[in-house]
């Protein structure tokens, strides 16, 4: 705790330090990411440095140059954001120590997060094609008032490629990528098109991957099986109707076929346990609408259909029942958007979601032998229902040094779940949430701010309706739930100047009303203890993030990040469960006109602190997850139509596993990347 604690004092020193420095030049002509605009806190475009809240981004170019593997695996780039993946087609961000379905995901400002989001680590966010991404914005701490339930622990925003209307005559560009990992690990092909005229553009890609069994460190070797095939698809149309009118329209859609749980069938007996499909559609229409009146700048409305199906299949050593279970669910979405002038100095964007889910379960018992057919309950009762409702308004102030920032949202839900077991099932929960920060001015260059924000999770299908092998449980169905709650308090600092930008950025929130896995004392079924989901437990989560750039000369950049966070349960006295560990990130890079190179050191302490529900979880055990410290370097040469790309992963060989994971992380291993542009 003492060498975490002098780390981080040594680089806030040097933070304040470089930032002195810097605030006396008299000239800035440029800036290192002084520019940088983000919309995803205040639903509405900022400059970062201007924003009193934290917000990490990563950008289309890092994504291209690192080729990173998945979405996930490409936020194990940000600050602050601790990667679990309970096996290799799998990837759940934690944001300010919680995951699953205590934080937000959206697509183009789309809730991704629907009514049978699991709580803990799950595998939605590697249902996003990465190629597909030209930008991710996480905000921390806050998003229950911009963009409702789930964002406890902060919304992750992907925002996808889009179409560039032409300024002259119509055109047409091509790009398609091929990248090769060593171990046969990783074989994708990418293909992307755009046309471009004056009053439409449309873009298209197709990717087409296989990803073979991961290869471990010096001690694991081959983690079989593991591997599993990809597909995806997007489309996206913008269509000028008028100078002041767009519609754009969209399409997405991904498949993953036989993605193996690989620490199901290392520990848990199984011949089989796979998902089967992880599919994921997205489709949507949205219209922007701007205009010279004050009280109505800007509309956005948006409808949009989205289908998730997960299919699961498992089959016991020496068993003849193959389980084959599938879930169906389908969200439609209404969502409107107004941004206006109410005065010189102050904005507010307002407006109203409604998001509707069905969903459908079922399950078949088939016998290997027989080929012979048990039709049973799914996880979920079919036909269970869930509403989503709410307004909200957002108020942006510009008082000479000072903005504040306030806002406030109701949400209300219908849940109805005919189940079997609990009988028809109807609650409405609500919530109101707000939140305010106050952010100072020092210079052009330097800003401090607070800010609080509440939170809350509605419960879900998947609370209520569960029944069923969940991980190391069997879950049965619960009524009554009530939403969860947070509040989150932070103070933080930012600094961007034509060289250097540097964050700082401290937290504590209090979590009420949780909603956790009770176990039922003396309950076996199927070989598993029995759990049910109750409003037991009030805890707390603290920590600080800190993010320091610098462009050490002409062609030399510095970069580096750590974060921290401690979570303690006042219930149960007891660490919170799956709390990541210190951790962080140092990259050195050189870049040219036409190449650059980089070096990057990942590293996480050991993690010790465990709850008994960790001790319980095969992935973590008793001992807790041993630290690691992983080398990764890259290299890119670029020409005027082909880009070469080279990565050399974990350089050392070592053998490590992220904390919370069922499989290891990749070994010493190679890949090359090749793009070409037409």
């Amino acid at each position: 705790m003492k060498k975490r604690f002098f780390t981080v004092c040594m680089l806030l020193s040097s933070l304040f330090v470089f930032a002195q420095q810097n605030n006396q030049e008299k000239k800035d002509t440029s800036s290192l990411k002084l520019n940088e605009v983000v919309v995803t806190a205040q639903r509405n475009q900022q400059q970062n440095l201007l924003v009193p809240y934290t917000v990490n981004t990563l950008g289309r170019k890092a994504m291209d140059d690192y080729q990173f593997r998945t979405t996930p695996e490409a936020m194990m780039a940000m600050n602050g954001v601790f990667v679990q993946k309970t096996n290799h087609g799998g990837g759940s961000p934690f944001v300010r120590g919680v995951t699953g379905n205590q934080t937000l995901l959206l697509i183009d400002g789309i809730r991704l997060n629907n009514s049978t989001f699991r709580y803990g680590p799950n595998q939605y966010l590697n249902t996003i094609d990465a190629y597909s991404i030209s930008k991710i914005e996480v905000a921390k701490g806050t998003g229950s008032v911009q963009y409702g339930t789930d964002a406890i622990g902060g919304v992750i925003n992907l925002i996808t490629n889009s179409p560039v209307f032409a300024t002259d005559k119509s055109s047409f560009k091509a790009k398609a990528i091929a990248k090769y990992m060593t171990g046969d690990m990783e074989k994708t092909a990418r293909a992307e098109a755009m046309y471009s005229s004056k009053r439409f553009a449309l873009l298209a890609g197709f990717s087409k991957r296989n990803f073979g069994d991961i290869i471990g460190g010096d001690t694991t070797g081959r983690q079989s099986p593991s591997g599993y095939n990809e597909w995806a698809f997007d489309i996206k149309a913008a269509f000028l109707l008028k100078e002041n009118i767009q519609l754009t329209v969209a399409n997405q859609f991904l498949q993953q076929q036989h993605v193996p749980v690989y620490h199901k069938v290392q520990l848990e007996n199984f011949t089989v346990n796979e998902m089967d499909p992880q599919q994921r559609l997205l489709s949507y229409a949205r219209v922007n609408v701007k205009s010279r009146a004050s009280l109505i700048k800007e509309t956005e409305f948006t409808v949009s259909f989205q289908q998730g199906i997960e299919g699961r299949n498992s089959l016991k050593n020496g068993s003849t029942s193959l389980r084959k279970e599938k879930d169906n669910t389908k969200t439609v979405g209404i969502t409107a958007d107004i941004l206006s002038a109410m005065g010189k100095n102050w904005t507010a964007n307002s407006g109203i979601e409604i998001y509707t889910d069905k969903v459908n379960s079922s399950r078949l018992d088939i016998n290997t032998q027989t080929n012979a057919v048990d039709t049973k309950r799914g996880l979920y009762p079919n036909n269970s229902k869930y509403g989503n409702y709410s307004l909200y308004s957002l108020h942006h102030f510009r008082l000479g040094k000072w903005i504040v920032d306030g806002g406030l949202r109701f949400n209300t839900f219908k849940i109805n779940i005919p189940d079997t077991t609990l009988g028809s099932v109807l609650i409405t929960p609500s919530a109101l949430v707000i939140n305010g920060a106050l952010l100072y001015s020092i210079s052009k260059q330097q800003t401090v701010y607070a800010s609080f924000s509440s939170g809350y999770r509605a419960p879900n299908v998947d609370d209520m309706g569960t029944l069923g092998i969940v991980d190391f449980r069997y879950e049965v169905p619960t009524a009554g739930l009530q939403p969860e709650r947070s509040q989150h308090s932070e103070l933080g600092y930012k600094f961007q100047s034509k060289k250097i930008s540097a964050t700082f950025a401290a937290y504590y929130m209090h979590l009420s009303n949780l909603i956790t896995r009770v176990k039922a004392e003396g309950q076996i079924i199927n070989g598993y203890p029995v759990y049910k989901k109750e409003n037991t437990e009030a805890a707390f989560i603290k920590g600080i993030e800190t993010e320091f750039n610098a462009e050490v000369t002409q062609h030399v950049y510095f970069s580096s990040g750590i974060s921290y966070t401690y979570g303690q349960s006042l219930s149960k006295h007891e660490p919170l469960r799956r709390i990541p560990p210190f951790n962080g990130r140092v990259t050195g890079t050189y870049k040219n006109n036409k190449w650059f190179a980089a070096t990057e050191f990942q590293f996480a302490s050991k993690q010790t602190r465990l709850a008994q529900g960790d001790k319980d979880d095969n992935r973590i055990g008793i001992n807790g997850t041993a630290g690691w410290q992983v080398i990764n370097c890259y290299a890119g040469y670029k020409l005027p139509a082909v880009n070469f790309n080279i990565g050399l992963q974990n350089v050392l060989n070592k053998d490590y596993r992220t904390h919370g994971s069922g499989i290891n992380g990749v070994g010493r291993s190679g890949w090359v990347a090749i793009s070409l542009k037409i």
